[in-house]
């Protein structure tokens, strides 16, 4: 026998803001996440500058050449812009901007990553990147109780 109270309104209340809830916490999450991803990569010594970022990101790339079959041409494509496409991806997750849209573009740049680092046999970096493409499957799972949100998808 059901129990008549999960189908009352109030309980359908309840599990919408549970959901609402479970939602701005993956959001915030994962914004933080990834402005902070990109934000470090303009650090070096305790100075942010776009220099430190283009030093960062070459000896990225040129690691990631190095320990790997991956070519420089796809490493230096894909690391330059990195650290701004995490600042732009982090701001509108964190603002509710095209938060599905945003979403589904921070999963690619992670798996982008997690391919990386499979590439080079970082067996630990990769599942740290796991985790996080999962966080970002879950919040596109849940992305239909956005509802705080400067600039909402269309429904």
């Amino acid at each position: 026998m059901s129990n008549p109270s999960e189908s009352s309104p109030s309980a359908t209340c309840c599990a919408s803001s549970n959901a609402t809830a479970a939602f701005l916490i993956l959001r915030l999450f994962l914004g933080l996440r990834a402005f902070l991803s990109g934000l470090e990569k303009f650090e070096s010594g305790g100075t942010y500058s776009f220099e430190n970022y283009g030093k960062t990101m070459a000896r990225i790339a040129n690691g990631i050449t190095g320990a790997s079959f991956l070519p420089s041409w796809a490493t230096k494509a894909f690391a330059l812009p990195l650290g701004y496409i995490f600042l732009a991806l982090g701001i509108m997750l964190l603002l509710g901007i095209k938060t599905r849209c945003a979403l589904i573009l921070l999963a690619l740049v992670w798996v982008g990553l997690g391919f990386g680092l499979m590439a080079v046999q970082s067996d630990e970096g990769a599942v740290w990147i796991g985790t996080y493409v999962g966080l970002t499957v879950g919040a596109l799972l849940l992305v239909r109780h956005n509802r705080f949100a400067l600039l909402p998808d269309r429904s």
